[in-house]
């Protein structure tokens, strides 16, 4: 199921394997129920000639009445095969698509991003379509055994009549296999084509219904559709090429069905009028000419549904056996540390170099917003340790030394930009479920108004993105959300932005309040903020180049009291 290193199926066979085997027990009882249900309908004709051939010769009711009582048993077998075992086929593919797309959806919510090369919204579409149609297979291989049975007993029963016809529709049968067969690898190649169009569309909506609020801000909404127009219009091409592949495929099936059940008719018909076989053999060879076209159209078909289900597995291998982006370590930071840079340069860091004691609270004022944004990238680990030179410790410990698991529990960052999710206040608030800190981080937030505004509190309904609350009230849900976590390490980055001054104020002085003794640090250019910090770093040039208390870089840096005074 898993690559020694802990990676999911490496290729798309891999993928197909691992579902079939998980499914055996399924599979084989649904074969032989769909093998009951293919022998059922290939003995109707053979019934129907018998009971031609029988009732010649003795024309007794009893016998014909034993011939209906035959009919019957067979149609009833026919009827509940079908019924069961499908059921147990849909049942375990179901389970099988379910079981792929949680671990496609496990590989994406992993701590360390792996190297997939695609983008979110392609990660999506193989989450939800590609799982499906790989556990289509659990499916396709019953019925295509369970038409091969039908095929070999209608080729056994035309073979005791006359071996002629028994030849033919085996040398028929492999024929129209091996020309469908080349059709089929034609209709992959176009499958995985349109597959990565479609996913590429998807990513492509995604990313614009994610920046919609910028783009009306800046009138791009025209420009956006135009873009997403255009690769829509390409996976719609590429799906119209795979249904005249598809197409083409299907008449070529029929075409060459219909031709082997004409050829067994006629054959049939001559041998009778040659006398060389009886009348209800004739009856049983017309019946299963007209018969075998359902299995066969059935058999041709799934060499069809074997490449497409192929296709979206090697599609979900690229995710579930991507390396990770990072090799993390296993070691666990120390309560209650501190954080150190040293010597990072990354982006436009340079050189950085700082320590923040356990239990401080200090702010860093950085001039230039990318360098605030590079450095909240190295401290949330969205930049690997192997991308940039120098160190970071946690806790006293080396960042790649340790597990991200580890310095997710024991460090929290929270982006300037955090996201709000579809739910209520206090899912958001409180994803975990844990109920620690809630009224808390309410209350330091400033976001007591928003709570009290609405009749069911914490619980008010919150729409995708947080699409009924304004920019302020998203912002402070967001650094509600950091503040209820604890952490033993708070990095905040700008968490004030799109609230008012006053509001600001207030917010400045319960975050120091509620995270008194705890390690915070806030990137941030607010006076608020930086006023309540026991210290600040001044950011610039990639370097920290002044530190001292707000009011005494005020007072002696102008560089600085231009850059933060509002």
């Amino acid at each position: 199921m898993t690559t020694p290193d802990g990676r999911g199926p490496r290729t798309g066979s891999g993928v197909l394997r691992a579902a079939l085997r998980r499914n055996a027990g399924a599979m084989t009882r649904g074969t032989v129920l769909l093998g009951m249900y293919q022998a059922g309908e290939t003995a109707f004709p053979i019934a129907l000639g018998l009971i031609v051939e029988h009732t010649m010769r003795e024309r007794s009711l009893g016998s014909l009445g034993l011939s209906v009582a035959a009919l019957a048993v067979i149609i009833t077998t026919v009827s509940l095969s079908w019924r069961f075992g499908m059921r147990i086929l849909q049942k375990a593919g179901t389970t099988e698509a379910h079981r792929w797309r949680v671990r496609v959806a496990a590989c994406g919510l992993q701590p360390v991003a792996r190297d997939t090369g695609l983008r979110s919204g392609e990660v999506l579409t193989i989450a939800t379509e590609d799982a499906d149609q790989t556990a289509d297979i659990i499916e396709v291989v019953p019925l295509l055994v369970s038409s091969l049975v039908a095929v070999l007993i209608a080729a056994v029963a035309l073979g005791v009549a006359d071996v002629r016809l028994g030849l033919l529709v085996i040398a028929g049968t492999v024929a129209i296999l091996s020309v469908l067969s080349v059709m089929s690898r034609r209709i992959g190649a176009s499958t995985r084509e349109q597959q990565a169009r479609v996913a590429r569309a998807g990513a492509k909506v995604a990313d614009l219904i994610t920046g919609l609020r910028p783009l009306h801000g800046f009138g791009g909404n025209h420009a956006a559709f135009l873009s997403y127009r255009k690769v829509s219009t390409e996976a719609r091409n590429q799906a119209v090429t795979v249904a005249r592949v598809n197409g083409a495929y299907t008449g070529a099936a029929l075409a060459l069905n219909a031709l082997l059940a004409a050829a067994v008719t006629l054959t049939a018909g001559w041998l009778a009028f040659d006398g060389r076989i009886t009348i209800g053999q004739l009856v049983m060879a017309v019946g299963l000419a007209q018969f075998i076209m359902e299995p066969l159209k059935l058999f041709s078909e799934m060499p069809k549904y074997v490449m497409i289900a192929r296709a979206s597995a090697e599609r979900m291998a690229l995710v579930l056996a991507a390396p990770p982006v990072a090799a993390p370590g296993r070691e666990r930071p120390a309560a209650g540390g501190g954080l150190e840079v040293d010597g990072v340069r990354y982006g436009s860091l340079r050189e950085l170099k700082f320590h923040v004691s356990a239990g401080e609270f200090v702010a860093i004022a950085a001039y230039r917003p990318r360098a605030a944004a590079d450095l909240a990238a190295v401290l949330a680990v969205n930049v690997p340790p192997g991308a940039y030179e120098g160190v970071v410790r946690v806790g006293g410990r080396e960042l790649a030394d340790l597990s991200v698991e580890a310095v997710r529990e024991h460090m929290l960052v929270n982006p300037y930009d955090g996201e709000v999710f579809a739910g209520t206040l206090r899912t958001n608030i409180d994803p975990a479920g844990t109920g620690r800190m809630i009224h808390e981080a309410v209350e330091a937030s400033m976001l007591t108004d928003v709570v009290a505004l609405h009749r069911e509190g914490l619980d008010h309904g919150v729409r995708d993105r947080g699409a009924n609350l304004s920019g302020g009230q998203r912002q402070r849900l967001s650094l509600a959300r950091a503040l209820a976590a604890d952490p033993d390490v708070l990095v905040l980055h700008d968490p004030t932005t799109a609230v008012d001054a006053v509001t600001e104020q207030l917010i400045a002085r319960n975050v120091a309040e509620l995270r008194r003794n705890r390690t915070t640090i806030v990137i941030t250019s607010s006076p608020a903020l930086l006023d309540v910090a026991d210290r600040v770093l001044v950011l610039d040039g990639g370097v920290i180049t002044a530190e001292d208390t707000h009011r005494n870089l005020l007072a002696a840096d102008e560089g600085y009291r231009l850059a933060v005074a509002r």
